[in-house]
Order: structure tokens, then sequence, then C-alpha cells
């Protein structure tokens, strides 16, 4: 289990806003994967979280969106 500072979860939080609803726990599992066995600095995650990132970004098309009419 991983032991995060709220500024560590901030981090991680912004980072995966712009990913799909359905990406994001993946993304956390693998930010998680990323940092077992390191220690964990705000720097870190940070690259983690960044890396996970680019890992699961994709283009959104407008069938992906959720919204008003979906």
């Amino acid at each position: 289990m991983l032991k995060l500072s709220d500024d560590q979860i901030s981090i991680i939080t912004k980072l995966a806003e712009p990913l799909l609803h359905v990406d994001r726990g993946p993304f956390l599992q693998r930010v998680a994967e990323l940092l077992r066995g390191r220690e964990i600095g705000d720097g870190a995650v940070h690259r983690a979280a960044e890396q996970a990132q680019k890992e699961f970004r994709r283009s959104v098309t407008l069938e992906d969106r959720a919204g008003k009419y979906a």
C-alpha cells in the first residue's frame, strides 16, 4: 500500500483529469506500479504520474465523450 501526502494525491488527481473516465482506474494502477520500490517524494510521484498519463492519453472523439445528449 502506498502512503501519499495530500500534495502527492493532488498531483496524481490533476494529471488524471484529462483522461477518459474508463482510463482513470488503470492510470492509478500504473502510477502505483511505477512507484513500487522507490522512495516516494513529490518529484517521483509527479514523474510517475506524468509517464502514466502519456501512456493513457489518447485523442477523444465526440463518441467517447459522455454528455447531455449521449
